[in-house]
């Protein structure tokens, strides 16, 4: 009995050593063709330069034609352009909800609502396209729009008239293939140049600025009967510009603006009309870090008012200079 014990357990470790024996050739065979590749061997390196060149080219381009850069023949970005789009589709002459208007306009845009609110909200503070109620910041000091469930919004006038036009559109599918949008839209006025436009894309960025609505009628009426005619940037926060290097918005063209600054009293200066692209609040903090500095002198304190004379921010007990409806106001004593 108990050899044919030993001779059962002899049998199943015999069993045992031939499947590990057979599981180490089959490991052999599968990689006895392997020897590690020489650095040297020039059919052995892939090179990347082709591969990066043609995948980061795709990149750029999706970046450029799909985010950062305004089409030439509307002025729009593409996710304003669905912005409208969509706003077209809801309007029926009444506000919209701007939270409502960001979950439609994601049917066409599938990078996330924050950019579609960022967007929307930059259209209707240029007061042009959209028809804005509620509390949508301010241009001049920085403050920002009021959340979107807050705040509506609708399609102006101007922007109904000239804007559309469902029989010259073309239409593409959106990302999902589920709704149409359009290519571009058939706007009847030069928006680029009057909104302006500034985007940062892989390998170049845009940068337009914007016009004055009436100079840009005169500017095509006299284009359209052939006459000469001179168009120079306009900003709606005021100030000064030299355009004397502009070159007619050329590549190297420059454009210095200036804030305009009144002499109140023999101490006190007035800042009515800031510099495009800047703000109250950047202002006040420039002039904050300048005091610190040194660069401005035996300073008893400065103060500006809101957009509207209200919402004060106050600092020392400098005087305190009401601003026209224009700009906002900053007070500083002058330095001896």
């Amino acid at each position: 009995m108990s050899d044919d014990i030993n001779n059962d357990n002899d049998k199943d470790i015999r069993d045992d050593d031939e499947l590990q024996q057979q599981d180490d050739d089959l490991a052999m065979d599968e990689h006895s063709d392997y020897t590690p590749a020489d650095r040297f061997d020039a059919s052995a390196v892939h090179h990347l330069s082709g591969m990066y060149k043609n995948w980061f080219l795709d990149y750029a381009s999706y970046v450029i034609l799909e985010r950062a850069v305004p089409h030439i023949e509307d002025g729009l970005k593409p996710v304003q352009r669905r912005i409208l789009h969509t706003m077209k589709r809801m309007d029926d002459g009444r506000y919209n909800k701007v939270a409502n208007v960001v979950g439609e306009t994601m049917k066409f845009h599938p990078h996330g609502d924050a950019s579609i609110g960022d967007a929307l909200v930059q259209l209707g503070q240029k007061d042009l396209l959209i028809d804005t109620q509620g509390n949508w910041g301010n241009l001049l000091t920085g403050d920002r729009a009021a959340a979107p469930r807050y705040i509506e919004a609708r399609l102006s006038k101007f922007a109904l008239e000239t804007v559309f036009n469902p029989k010259t559109t073309d239409w593409q599918l959106s990302y999902d293939g589920r709704n149409k949008e359009p290519v571009t839209l058939p706007v009847k006025f030069p928006l680029l140049l009057a909104q302006g436009a500034e985007g940062i894309a892989v390998g170049l960025s845009s940068k337009v600025l914007p016009h004055n609505f009436c100079e840009l009628c005169k500017a095509a009426i006299s284009y359209l009967r052939g006459e000469e005619f001179h168009l120079y940037p306009d900003f709606p926060t005021g100030g000064a510009v030299d355009v004397a290097k502009y070159s007619d918005g050329q590549r190297g063209g420059v454009v210095r603006v200036r804030a305009k600054i009144e002499k109140l009293d023999a101490r006190t200066l007035v800042i009515r009309e800031i510099p495009f692209s800047k703000t109250a609040a950047s202002l006040q903090e420039s002039i904050t870090k300048a005091i610190e500095k040194g660069k401005i002198k035996s300073t008893q304190g400065y103060r500006h008012d809101g957009a509207r004379g209200g919402n004060s921010g106050a600092a020392g007990t400098g005087s305190i200079v009401r601003q026209d409806h224009r700009c906002a106001v900053c007070a500083l004593p002058t330095a001896k």
